[in-house]
């Protein structure tokens, strides 16, 4: 595995990889580093959708000229790259990165509220972006929406609470797709090898989403 400082030829290739909507750990992969070699790097040159190699490369060469000093012994990692670890691990999960982006940057937000030109100011990216972004996060529960009507304009808020709807949100769909296997396995038969699999397979979803609806419940006084 390579060490070192990045070249400038590794910047591009990391830019590349942003652009293409490559995870950091595949970047990585692609170029022999390790993975928090990557998320350092653009965490502190931009974000995932500010990062220019020529700039940082710049950047890295100029610090390097006037000798950055070492950071205190027990320091953490920049803010900006523990926010991208952070948006790295939602891409992990399902999300897509720009949905991840909006998600991380309200959750992070002292008081948990941004409007859409907020979102769109910060991230520099289009309001179309954020718009898609924040009804995907709307509709899964992750977000919710309050309207100011003395300036016409919506508010996203995250909460405590956003935890427990989300959980509820995915679990109601997959309950869905559970009773919709039970009921092919009926209109097939349940004597037939298919109808057996989708039997198993929908009662397999139901008892799971059940149990993991009664555990939010009773865990939801955590959030209050």
């Amino acid at each position: 595995m390579p060490g070192g400082r990045l070249t400038q030829q590794e910047r591009q290739r990391i830019a590349a990889g942003l652009a293409n909507g490559l995870s950091y750990a595949e970047i990585a992969r692609r170029l022999d580093r390790p993975t928090s070699t990557i998320s350092r790097e653009v965490g502190r040159n931009g974000g995932a959708g500010g990062y220019r190699p020529q700039q940082a490369h710049r950047a890295t060469v100029q610090r390097a000229r006037r000798g950055t000093p070492a950071p205190p012994r027990g320091a953490g990692p920049p803010a900006g790259a523990v926010e991208e670890e952070i948006i790295e691990l939602a891409v992990r999960s399902g999300l897509p990165r720009m949905t991840a982006r909006v998600h991380v940057d309200l959750l992070l937000s002292e008081d948990g509220r941004r409007t859409a030109a907020e979102l769109t100011r910060r991230l520099q990216v289009s309001p179309a972006s954020v718009s898609v972004a924040v009804n995907s996060l709307v509709e899964q529960g992750y977000v919710r929406r309050e309207h100011d009507p003395q300036r016409r304009r919506d508010i996203y808020v995250i909460d405590d609470n956003a935890w427990y709807n989300s959980i509820v949100i995915s679990a109601r769909h997959t309950l869905e797709s559970a009773r919709a296997a039970m009921t092919t396995a009926e209109t097939l038969g349940l004597d037939t090898p298919v109808g057996q699999r989708m039997a198993k397979a929908g009662t397999f979803l139901e008892r799971v989403i059940t149990d993991m609806l009664e555990s939010a419940d009773r865990w939801r006084s955590l959030l209050a």
